[in-house]
């Protein structure tokens, strides 16, 4: 099987879809070495790495009408590469079905609140629009959360929409930190993710302001500072890290008194699996109950959060059983696994294509 995956989600710094992107291409050239995958798009993007030899690098617009990438680019380059299907892995499709295709529908978060999504106009227009006509021919949600939303809001045929869970990519490992300088570094309590007003870091930083009144333990927010993301002033004890390198990552995790994760809605939560995969402790949201399971502490409220934070500050055989856990369940997950199942639903788009 020759498939293109759609790769402009690559051309972000960061991010859960420039990781699901990386992470799932890599796994099905893997898995699968008799087939070839080519990434594509109108944007400049970088390949992940160690691709594999039958990962490779499509192409994108040749000329000006093929600039307009969903309407006849994307299906021209899909040609030259004589691609069986296409995976659009960021909500969108070709306009035109002339092969099969499989479109990642991640969370419902676009159309359920203007807030979350500043920039998400096209998706909010384009996404219902190519679901509603049926113009993708299957769809894959990260989980049954957001499978049963998803038929409900757009209609969607049961059968043709599939969970297939994500997982943490394999060098998230727990990392043994040695100090370097004679005073050790306070203990932390650590977010990770994009900045932005889904995450609910008012409330992280209300919670945590109350418990360091009572434990000195450090807030690390690391992540990228999105465009409508409110200002966090500097106080003591709060550590704004901004973007961290994927190398960093691991250890930044596995330091961590515990990963924190307090978002109003998520369609998965990698983040967490990511965490849970060093060895953190997670204090989450309800959110990401699917992807943690039971092996997160759920706090929905400032006060429920502010009581974990301190729970895990003042109790350390808390923090080692609870490491014990996020290791065991992140070992349910991983990349392979949704490679393998992924591969099932490209199949499955060949045979209902046209039908």
């Amino acid at each position: 099987m020759r498939v293109a995956i759609e790769a402009a989600s690559l051309s972000l710094s960061s991010g859960g879809l420039a990781r699901y992107t990386s992470e799932l291409s890599l796994a099905l050239a893997r898995c699968f070495p008799a087939d070839e995958f080519f990434l594509v798009s109108d944007q400049p993007f970088r390949m992940p790495s160690p691709a594999p030899v039958n990962l490779k690098c499509g192409g994108g617009p040749r000329n000006a009408m093929e600039r307009r990438w969903w309407l006849w680019g994307l299906a021209r380059e899909m040609g030259r590469l004589g691609a069986d299907l296409v995976h659009g892995p960021d909500f969108a499709v070709p306009y035109f079905p002339r092969r099969p295709s499989v479109l990642t529908l991640h969370d419902l978060s676009p159309w359920m609140d203007q807030r979350w999504h500043h920039a998400a106009h096209r998706v909010r227009r384009r996404t219902p629009v190519l679901l509603e006509l049926g113009l993708a021919t299957m769809v894959i949600t990260p989980g049954e959360k957001v499978r049963r939303a998803a038929i409900e809001r757009f209609g969607l045929r049961p059968e043709r929409v599939v969970a297939v869970p994500e997982a943490a990519a394999h060098w998230f490992r727990p990392v043994e930190t040695v100090p370097t300088a004679p005073a050790p570094a306070p203990p932390y309590f650590l977010f990770v993710g994009t900045l932005e007003p889904r995450k609910n870091l008012d409330m992280l930083l209300e919670a945590w302001r109350e418990m360091r009144r009572h434990h000195a333990v450090d807030l690390v927010l690391a992540g990228r500072r999105r465009a409508d993301a409110p200002e966090i002033p500097p106080e003591p004890g709060l550590r704004l890290a901004g973007e961290v390198a994927d190398s960093e990552l691991p250890a930044l995790y596995s330091g961590a008194l515990a990963f924190v994760y307090p978002s109003l809605y998520e369609g998965f939560g990698l983040p967490v699996l990511e965490a849970m995969q060093c060895g953190a402790p997670v204090i989450a949201s309800r959110a990401v109950e699917e992807a943690a399971g039971d092996a997160a502490i759920y706090a929905d409220t400032p006060r429920e959060l502010a009581g974990a934070l301190a729970e895990m500050a003042s109790r350390p055989e808390l923090a080692a059983a609870a490491r014990q856990h996020s290791l065991a369940r992140a070992r349910e997950f991983s990349w392979e696994r949704t490679a393998r199942l992924t591969r099932q639903v490209y199949e499955e788009a060949r045979a209902r294509f046209g039908g």
